[in-house]
């Protein structure tokens, strides 16, 4: 509970280095939620800016495929992202019938603003920590990441969009 006196030492912690992971990463995901949400975006259309601003021209299938989400589900997302004018669909010029996505201006302004947001949050919440220990921690993340087969740069909460009902996490409703 937030501001409470509870003093608590490595030892006396409830659960083991998964949990605090967990107790953690649902933290992390609420303030990305706060973040992003006075830009009239959701953390997944965040997700997909920053997957099109490293790998422009992914066809609309293999980033479905990237990220683990049903074709028809993500065009919904996609929907949501060119009405707000931050991608684009274009043609491929080896199959018309594909298309490739691209950010637009306003898509990369839009990374850029997410990015300072996610910057000034990333450092508040790691504001008990040495820039060394930052450091160790993202390696030591980094390592559970490529043990566990996570996709690098794509959030695992993707695949739940893509496997049933997306009422609350998936919905492309605001």
């Amino acid at each position: 509970m937030p501001g409470s006196s509870l003093q608590t030492s490595p030892q006396t912690l409830p659960g083991g280095a998964a949990f605090l992971l967990s107790q953690v990463g649902a933290h992390v995901a609420a303030r990305f939620n706060e973040c992003v949400a006075p830009l009239g975006l959701k953390p997944y259309h965040a997700g997909i800016l920053s997957v099109l601003a490293n790998k422009p021209g992914l066809t609309q299938q293999s980033l479905a495929d990237l990220l683990g989400i049903f074709p028809s589900r993500l065009v919904a997302l996609l929907d949501d992202l060119a009405k707000l004018k931050l991608i684009e669909r274009r043609a491929t010029p080896a199959d018309r019938r594909t298309y490739a996505l691209h950010l637009t201006k306003a898509g990369t302004e839009m990374w850029v603003k997410i990015g300072k947001q996610a910057g000034q949050m990333e450092e508040d919440i790691c504001a008990s920590l040495s820039a060394k220990e930052r450091a160790t921690l993202a390696e030591l993340l980094t390592r559970i990441v490529t043990q566990q087969q996570i996709t690098p740069g794509v959030h695992p909460g993707f695949r739940k969009l893509g496997s049933g009902s997306c009422d609350d996490e998936g919905s492309s409703k605001r």
